[in-house]
């Protein structure tokens, strides 16, 4: 099912709002999440996240996605904390807001979407990141700030992928690089920061740390009550929680009694009183039957499957993922009739066939198909309404194939430009919101041109602009068809002199040719969004 993706900086407040058909909530479920709000003077305003007295959301790597974070929210989860996503990966994303889907996605460089929230959550999702490094941290942080509701630094994955980057459970041997990240972000966002642990091999080495760590000013922190060897077949240290909880005054989330404790909602309570936590934090339990936060009682498994589905499909998410959540609450069934048809099923839609939901799936794919086509059509009335008739126009495109290597049409008009003393040529660059592709418009001697093809770079789109130029002027543009390429002959002379002049001892480190030559066009660095 594609999404549509229109790039902003803006928090989604800011983002248009449009009235579309809207799913219905799971069975079940409550309206909308709860929020903690104070109404002042007749506004709304948020107060910060509270973590006294909680049932929260663990993080948890590829079940802690956004289906299941609103689920969990739905049968009666306060908080949800994200899966542990690392600093560098989160660097490379750009922030966008998909009108499709009325999501904010965090898309990676090769438009994979890294982390997807939604409205609905904002108030009660903590963002955890997996750092090692206090300004990187910082730099995630101030990304997706507007985003969430709070910030948490892993500390306490024992796995290689966390712990080999000196991040996870490895932060435990290094308090310096604790203190430094967590002081870090408290000076440096507005939200709440937290961090998660695991416990050290004392209690004393443990207590130590957490009131270290409580003096840089976090909002609350969760401990697992294992050490980091220890797996979950191990016996959770509640005396070990407890003596944290017994030490300092900020609030302590119990975390790890999903094997030994944790087994319908009443539990719950009784995994808090035996850490004297302010608040308990769920991880397999939930991943098993998220309706665990349900004060009710669980819900039938085939029917939390659903309601996960419902999600699942509503938000876009990927079969792959959406097949693991649901294998993991299959677990023994995973050999029926049922687990089988999960297991072969190789896309969203043979996923909801194996569940009976074949009707649901059309019904929300032909929502959005009709969402996008109208978004579509609204974007299309925009490019129609900022046409400038004085800008010459061609239905062309760069195809890096039909040329020489490093040889391209932008070269070929700054050296028309050149040699006809002309200013060199201005690239402007838009790109197109609701498909994020580019429109460049260059213009030469006062005239401006463009190709009405919209291409999927901001380079590509530029060629495309400078061959419009070049053919509208009856230039060469370099392509292997015109024959004889004057600036391959031309490098190949400058390419004997410096062999020559080296034979003779010159210092060639940094060729001036080079420089002269092959200076990089005029081009706009930041592409500017259309306006919405």
């Amino acid at each position: 099912m594609a999404a549509s993706h229109v790039a902003a900086a803006a928090p989604p407040d800011d983002a248009v709002k449009r009235r579309f058909p809207r799913l219905p909530p799971p069975p079940g479920a409550a309206a909308e999440p709860r929020e903690e709000a104070s109404t002042v003077t007749g506004m709304t305003v948020n107060t910060p996240l509270c973590f006294r007295g909680k049932k929260i959301l663990a993080p948890m790597v590829r079940v802690g996605t956004l289906p299941m974070r609103l689920l969990a929210l739905d049968y009666g989860a306060d908080i949800v904390y994200c899966e542990e996503l690392i600093d560098i990966k989160m660097l490379q994303c750009k922030r966008v807001i998909n009108e499709v889907l009325e999501t904010v996605d965090f898309v990676a460089p090769n438009e994979r979407v890294v982390f997807r929230t939604c409205e609905k959550e904002r108030h009660h999702v903590v963002f955890q990141m997996g750092s090692a490094d206090a300004e990187r941290a910082l730099a995630v942080a101030k990304l997706v700030e507007s985003d969430v509701a709070g910030i948490d630094i892993n500390m306490g994955c024992p796995k290689e992928y966390s712990t080999k980057g000196g991040m996870g459970a490895a932060l435990l041997s290094d308090p310096d690089k604790i203190e430094s990240i967590l002081t870090t972000l408290v000076k440096g966002i507005c939200k709440p920061v937290t961090c998660k642990i695991r416990i050290l091999p004392s209690v004393e080495d443990t207590v130590n740390l957490v009131k270290r760590i409580e003096k840089t000013g976090i909002a609350a922190i969760a401990v697992h009550g294992r050490k980091k060897e220890e797996r979950p077949q191990h016996p959770v240290h509640c005396d070990v929680i407890k003596a944290i909880s017994e030490a300092v005054s900020i609030p302590v989330i119990a975390n790890g009694g999903s094997h030994d404790f944790i087994k319908e909602y009443t539990d719950i309570e009784t995994f808090q009183k035996a850490t004297a936590a302010s608040s308990v934090m769920i991880a397999r339990a939930a991943m098993w039957n998220p309706s665990i936060f349900r004060k009710e009682g669980l819900f039938p498994l085939k029917e939390v499957m659903q309601d996960y589905i419902k999600y699942a499909v509503r938000y876009d998410n990927h079969y792959t993922n959406t097949k693991y959540c649901l294998c993991q609450m299959l677990r023994e069934q995973l050999e029926t009739t049922q687990g089988k048809k999960l297991h072969a099923a190789q896309s969203t839609q043979e996923i909801c066939e194996a569940f009976e939901m074949a009707d649901f799936y059309e019904e929300t794919t032909a929502i959005f198909e009709a969402k996008k086509t109208s978004l579509e059509t609204e974007t299309q009335d925009e490019d129609d309404q900022m046409e400038d008739p004085d800008v010459i126009k061609m239905a062309v495109r760069f195809d890096k194939r039909e040329y020489p290597p490093q040889i391209t049409p932008k070269m070929y008009l700054l050296e028309w430009c050149r040699k006809e003393k002309h200013p060199q040529p201005v690239y402007e660059t838009v790109q197109r919101p609701l498909d994020r592709l580019f429109c460049s418009v260059v213009t030469v001697a006062e005239q401006k041109y463009r190709s009405t093809l919209w291409d999927k770079s901001k380079k590509l789109a530029e060629q495309a602009a400078a061959i419009v130029c070049l053919r509208t002027l009856g230039v060469p543009e370099g392509k292997l068809c015109e024959g004889e390429n004057h600036l391959i002959n031309k490098r190949k002379r400058e390419d004997r002199e410096c062999l020559n002049n080296r034979d003779h001892g010159e210092d060639l480190s940094e060729p001036s040719h080079k420089k002269a030559n092959f200076i990089a066009e005029t081009s706009d660095m930041n592409v500017p969004k259309m306006p919405r």
